[in-house]
């Protein structure tokens, strides 16, 4: 499922909104222990995160699959 908007929080979280626009939290926190994923411990790089053809993206080397944002994420309480 494509993203549609993201908003990213100083907690390491994201709030997606996906093409069927249900509206999501995904928990970034556990990426930042993999290597490609380690410029986004920078919170000044990781608030610049925004959509790019279905997917949230930081630039042209730092993205999260749609697939593991849709299946990885929690209902807004």
């Amino acid at each position: 499922m494509d993203s549609k908007k993201s908003g990213s929080k100083k907690d390491y979280t994201l709030i997606i909104t996906f093409a069927d626009n249900k509206k999501r939290i995904y928990n970034a926190l556990p990426l930042l222990k993999k290597s490609i994923y380690f410029p986004l411990k920078n919170i000044a790089f990781f608030l610049k995160a925004k959509v790019f053809c279905g997917t949230v993206v930081w630039n042209n080397d730092i993205d999260i699959a749609p697939e593991h944002l849709y299946e990885c994420n929690f209902p807004i309480e």
